[in-house]
């Protein structure tokens, strides 16, 4: 608990018994934490020095604890003090930076970022370090590099910024796929399906991506895209994807229902959106914990709601209605409804 201001466990335990007792003999304080009394010495040494503890003028080998409040005190001080020095280092770095990436030598463009652990955190930086937006494409593929999951989750942004993702139909297959996405719509996070994604894509604020490669027998690597030609094209790449997919419609909220005329309710809308996005009836069953029966007579029942005879058809009333969002060619959706068995 008291690490984020420089004591490690074995330091904090020693300082927590010591303000228990008020102050112990060196023995004493050892037995009671189970230490070798070296050990307990260096320890109570360094406390001493970061003002937390004090030997006893009036007995020797006695151990007195600094009171808490103004101990701790000027520890949390010390750490703001440096904080804000941090802070203020970061944002002169940052406006440095800006400077001279306003002309790039071409070879800076690109930076290969090889090895699972160092892949791992140059995702985890540009995902979180993200101020307005956040663009992915997740495809259904294993890869291997640490944070970089094939669901949703792990490519949300911080909660600064917006969040627009293309998953490929594989990722709702997954074990957890569904669960994750609906987490994702309920933090207002917006998510579409494709049949396959050209790529995993990362994209932050539209200024840096990040590509993982892929390849048999290698070490994990992938590429940091910054301002640049190359750049524009991969942000052409996500939006062209993003306008081709169907967008997913999960639980209760923002599925266009009119409360005034009767219509599908959350399940339908939720068995309407799956298939749209290309499940079949047994894939939406065992997403949704439904048998399959029950799948099979909603559908129907849609199909009578709008009078409707094929599930092209479905497909299109669906759209005119409200109940999902029209994105991409006209046909492309309900096209994916008509080839659900």
């Amino acid at each position: 608990m008291l690490g984020a201001i420089g004591l490690d466990e074995r330091q904090e335990a020693v300082y927590r018994a010591l303000v228990a007792a008020g102050a112990a003999e060196l023995p004493d304080l050892a037995h009671r934490l189970s230490l070798p009394e070296a050990d307990a010495e260096r320890v109570l040494r360094r406390l001493e020095q970061q003002g937390l503890a004090a030997r006893s003028s009036a007995r020797p080998g006695r151990w007195v604890a600094a009171p808490p409040g103004m101990a701790l005190g000027a520890l949390l001080s010390r750490q703001r003090h440096e904080l804000e020095q941090a802070e203020r280092a970061s944002a002169l770095l940052a406006e440095e930076y800006r400077a001279e990436a306003s002309e790039p030598e071409v070879h800076d463009l690109v930076e290969v970022v090889t090895g699972a652990a160092a892949v791992g955190r140059r995702f985890h930086q540009l995902r979180l370090g993200a101020a307005s937006e956040v663009c992915a494409l997740v495809t259904g593929g294993p890869i291997a590099v640490t944070g970089m999951e094939n669901g949703s989750g792990a490519w949300a942004a911080s909660n600064r910024a917006a969040c627009r993702v293309v998953v490929e139909r594989g990722v709702l297959s997954l074990p957890s796929g569904v669960l994750e996405l609906s987490a994702a719509l309920g933090r207002d996070e917006q998510c579409r399906v494709v049949d396959r994604v050209p790529a995993k894509l990362l994209i932050a604020d539209g200024a840096t991506a990040m590509v993982p490669l892929t390849g048999r027998g290698t070490e994990p690597t992938a590429l940091v895209v910054h301002a640049s030609g190359l750049l524009e094209s991969l942000v052409g790449l996500f939006e062209a994807v993003w306008r081709q997919a169907v967008p997913l419609r999960l639980g209760e909220g923002g599925c266009g229902v009119r409360e005034d005329v009767a219509g599908p309710d959350p399940t339908d809308l939720e068995i309407l959106s799956l298939l749209l996005a290309g499940l079949t009836d047994a894939s939406v069953a065992k997403q949704l914990e439904l048998g399959l029966r029950t799948v099979q007579r909603r559908v129907k029942g849609l199909m009578e709601l709008t009078g409707v005879s094929t599930r092209l058809q479905l497909g299109w009333h669906a759209y005119e209605r409200g109940w999902v969002a029209r994105s991409g060619p006209p046909g492309t959706s309900s096209a994916q409804v008509a080839e659900v068995r």
